[in-house]
């Protein structure tokens, strides 16, 4: 069997540095130069660029095509997949795919809830759920399929990671669920979007503490007042506080103001966990001004 190097995410992981990774769309159309355009922006920013797989159920080119391209780019990828659209059979014969093209980093989701996205009409499928998901990925690099037969063309090297999201109402399902994401393999955790950092520190300190595998926190820019107000509105488990929605609405450039709670925001993070997940919707090319006002440094 021939080894794969460790990824350059594994690698920073292991060289214990605060890590930064962001995410981009996948284009809702055949042309990616858009998003080509978005990550070459970040490549000496981050460590690693999330390719979203139908997020909030909205249909968009395949996210491991999309992962493909960057890593032809020269860029490092972190490949997202659902299980809301495919069964086990589809979602190992991704994975396999992932591998043999050099995509090694990848996120377990369970996905978001089809009602919530442009095909309301479609079937989920849900065959399995994030924890499964993991436990399949370590079956692959064991060499096992999901009914652990041996594969016969060589086990995968993937590095996997899930989501968390510790401003869950839930304490106690909080903590079941990191126990057995962790039990399942992941090897780092990136947060949903985080404004109460209070919350996030208690997590790191009361569930997170000792796991020895990183946490990002979640860092969303905000547009405006009315952009925070939708996301309360439309995502399910995220509350912008009033003191943010009215400092947007007041501030003479919401943009601007927007990019700064941002900056703020990665660096109460750096206090606290071993990174942050960017998220700038639409607007990816405004990451690296976040990161130079947080003083946050390009990475090697």
């Amino acid at each position: 069997m021939s080894i794969t190097p460790p990824s350059r995410l594994q690698q920073a992981i292991q060289r214990g540095e605060f890590l930064i990774t962001a995410e981009v769309c996948p284009p809702k159309g055949s042309d990616p130069q858009q998003m080509m355009d978005n990550a070459h922006l970040l490549k000496h920013r981050v460590h690693g660029i999330n390719i979203t797989d139908g997020s909030r159920a909205v249909m968009r080119m395949s996210s491991l095509v999309a992962a493909i391209l960057l890593k032809q780019a020269g860029l490092e990828p972190i490949y997202q997949v659902a299980c809301r659209d495919r069964n086990r059979i589809a979602l190992q014969a991704d994975l396999l795919g992932a591998a043999a093209c050099g995509v090694q980093n990848v996120l377990a989701l369970t996905g978001d809830p089809i009602q919530a996205g442009d095909h309301p009409q479609a079937r989920p499928v849900f065959d399995l759920e994030s924890v499964r998901l993991l436990q399949l990925i370590g079956k692959l690099n064991q060499g096992l399929d999901s009914n652990d037969k041996p594969l016969p063309d060589q086990q995968t090297q993937l590095f996997p990671g899930a989501a968390i999201d510790p401003q869950s109402p839930s304490w106690s399902g909080l903590q079941q669920r990191f126990e057995r994401k962790l039990a399942a393999g992941a090897q780092f955790f990136q947060s949903q979007l985080i404004t109460d950092f209070d919350r996030l520190d208690k997590f790191m300190n009361q569930i997170a503490l000792g796991c020895g595998k990183p946490i990002l926190a979640g860092i969303f820019l905000l547009k405006s007042a009315k952009n925070a107000q939708f996301i309360n509105r439309a995502v399910p488990g995220v509350h912008i506080p009033d003191a943010i929605i009215n400092r947007l609405a007041q501030a003479p450039e919401p943009l601007q103001e927007g990019i700064k709670i941002a900056a703020e925001q990665v660096q109460q993070a750096q206090h606290l966990c071993q990174g942050v997940h960017l998220m700038a919707v639409r607007r990816e090319d405004l990451i690296p001004q976040i990161l130079d006002l947080a003083n946050i440094p390009p990475v090697a």
